[in-house]
């Protein structure tokens, strides 16, 4: 799905398209998006646009009368930007949201509709739907710390839990494992001091370096490439590739429909990751697919209604 830099690279390119600008009304072709009732999804027309934000993978449009309209793209959804008034065709146009000056759209790959729209008032309707994971760019080591050893998970799951951090999925958190040569199935409670430190340096570099390139590509234009597998990138969809640091053949944990990519030689001291002992770890600790969590919120927060 969409993470931090991908999300950071939709707002800017938002930013310079909506803000101050006039939602004249929302088009939805698939009545399964809309998650909430209240305020119903009419009150968001005719209004302008006075803030975007970032909350946790969502997109948070600010309006006029104290509305905020929350998309959360999941794993498949992605937006584009078209002239105004674009029509949508097939199944896979899910919304469309008619500014003033342009159409923005929302297409959802596959057949499973995991994206979600929802309408809320203020900024406490706002923190009901933020996970609550915290925002690591920019945090200090010992808050950084104290929250990752809260509970005792694996790294992987810790990193991509949204209740514990923003912003990193399963793509990233490969990424950053990998440069912090951490394990993916290191226990986040029994990691020393300098690991946490290493874990930590790791997220900060890595999520700026392709939040970094990513708005660089998406200047002057709207991004239309935004996909969790890069030639540039170490290990995440590498399985079988050359370890870009050792040489070693990235190898990979498969559970369900979710993979992790890790190098052995760099992560794991050689050992390949795949016995029954992992495998009852992975049933205890990892979500069964890589938005498994915040779907499972999201579902709860509709009273078990998907």
């Amino acid at each position: 799905m969409p993470e931090l830099p991908d999300i950071t690279a939709y707002l800017a390119a938002l930013q310079d398209r909506v803000m101050d600008h006039t939602l004249e009304r929302v088009r939805l072709n698939s009545p399964f998006l809309l998650r909430s009732i209240d305020p119903p999804l009419s009150a968001v027309d005719g209004r302008k646009v006075t803030e975007l934000r970032r909350i946790g993978k969502r997109i948070a449009f600010g309006l006029d009368g104290d509305l905020w309209l929350v998309l959360h793209l999941m794993i498949a959804g992605r937006l584009h930007w078209e002239k105004p008034g674009k029509k949508l065709a097939g199944r896979r146009g899910l919304a469309a949201f008619d500014f003033d000056n342009g159409t923005l759209t929302l297409t959802e790959a596959g057949t499973k509709r995991r994206a979600s729209l929802q309408v809320a008032r203020g900024e406490a309707g706002l923190r009901s739907i933020d996970p609550g994971g915290m925002e690591v760019m920019g945090s200090r080591l010992k808050e950084f710390s104290e929250r990752l050893r809260l509970e005792n998970h694996t790294l992987k799951r810790s990193l991509t839990d949204p209740r514990m951090f923003s912003g990193i999925g399963n793509a990233y958190s490969d990424e950053i494992l990998h440069h912090a040569k951490l394990s993916p199935i290191a226990l986040s409670q029994k990691l020393s001091d300098e690991e946490i430190a290493r874990l930590h340096a790791s997220i900060q570099q890595v999520m700026t370096l392709w939040t970094d390139r990513f708005l660089a590509e998406a200047r002057g234009g709207f991004p239309e490439k935004v996909t969790a597998f890069r030639p540039e990138m170490a290990v995440h969809g590498k399985f079988g590739e050359p370890c870009p640091i050792c040489g070693s053949k990235v190898q990979r944990i498969r559970y369900s429909e979710n993979e992790t990519n890790y190098c052995p030689t760099c992560q794991t001291g050689g050992k390949l990751l795949a016995d029954r002992s992992l495998s009852m770890l992975l049933k205890k600790d990892w979500p069964r697919t890589a938005d498994e969590l915040e779907y499972r919120m999201l579902t709860q927060s509709r009273g078990g209604n998907p």
